[in-house]
């Protein structure tokens, strides 16, 4: 039997590599998900993709559903069959782009529906605890100060944070101009403590980390280049351990607790999409969820009439 479904496979991962140029993670990730359908086929005795059929594909997704991994046996999230038909989607679209099939055997299977996974925000007081860590003495830590008042304060992603210029950052009128996801570029106020910490970090921690090199760059790393957005992440890490607090902190969880406590405050959810530069109002509600999860906690855990009967006696 010809492994026709192999070679084609490899030219498929040919076409991502030097035609779209797609991240080797990316490229790995096709890799994992294409070799694992093309065993699927082959043991279905199909040898080549171009004639594989739409029972061939819903056969391969319910079969990612059923089967686990690792030596716990932990069955595969619904992300991971979802990423899986999305590769075996791309693979045979090329197929039929390049005349290798005739017809796209993936286009009409649905894609498994995946559960809604609500934000975490850092409550209120955990924040003002990690805002107060890093030191005021050196300019690291008023550097850091500042990256995590801009990051609670202003909402800001961390890729958004560290492409910062120092033109961007207007104090007078206390505002930042962000460029956001599609190159889209928004405003977005900043209040008194982000206002001050920038301010601080530009008179008293930029000026020693500057390097020619440093052109103009916001937030500078010891060598004078721009930070990263891993060394941030790192930064936050160590910051949240020094606080006190158990759980992984991410930059996007303060994202994310700007957006929650904003809407805990009252705010309107249509101000906080455009705070966070959302082009769909539908991404911004997901932190209403949030919002209501935590009123039914207050009315269960205070209410007469709500509390469960175990705790009533």
């Amino acid at each position: 039997m010809s492994d026709a479904v192999g070679t084609q496979v490899a030219r498929f991962l040919d076409h991502l590599t030097v035609e779209r140029g797609l991240a080797d993670n990316t490229i790995e990730a096709y890799r994992r998900d294409l070799a694992r359908y093309a065993v699927f086929l082959r043991g279905r005795g199909v040898d080549d993709a171009a004639t594989a059929t739409d029972a061939d594909v819903r056969a391969f997704l319910a079969s990612a559903s059923a089967s686990t991994h690792g030596p716990e046996e932990r069955p595969y999230a619904a992300t991971s069959v979802a990423r899986a038909l999305a590769a075996v989607r791309a693979f045979h679209r090329f197929l039929l782009r390049e005349g290798i099939a005739d017809a796209d055997p993936a286009a009409g299977v649905v894609r498994p529906r995946l559960p809604r996974a609500l934000p975490h925000p850092v409550p209120a007081d955990e924040v003002a605890r990690l805002l107060e860590v890093p030191p005021a003495g050196t300019a690291a830590g008023l550097r850091d100060r500042a990256i995590l008042e801009l990051l609670y304060g202003a909402g800001l992603r961390v890729s958004e944070l560290t492409g910062l210029d120092v033109d961007d950052v207007d104090l007078d009128d206390g505002a930042v101009r962000v460029l956001g996801k599609g190159g889209k570029e928004r405003e977005v106020p900043v209040g008194r403590f982000a206002r001050e910490a920038v301010g601080a970090y530009l008179t008293r921690g930029r000026p020693s980390l500057a390097t020619q090199a440093s052109r103009g760059a916001l937030f500078l790393n010891a060598r004078g280049g721009r930070l990263t957005r891993q060394s941030v992440a790192r930064a936050l890490a160590g910051y949240a351990h020094a606080a006190g607090i158990a759980r992984r902190i991410t930059p996007h969880d303060l994202r994310h607790s700007f957006a929650t406590h904003l809407l805990d405050g009252g705010a309107d959810v249509r101000v906080v999409q455009e705070l966070l530069g959302h082009a769909s109002l539908a991404t911004t509600q997901i932190y209403t969820l949030v919002t209501a999860r935590h009123l039914r906690e207050v009315v269960d855990a205070a209410h007469p009439r709500a509390r469960r009967e175990g705790r009533e006696r």
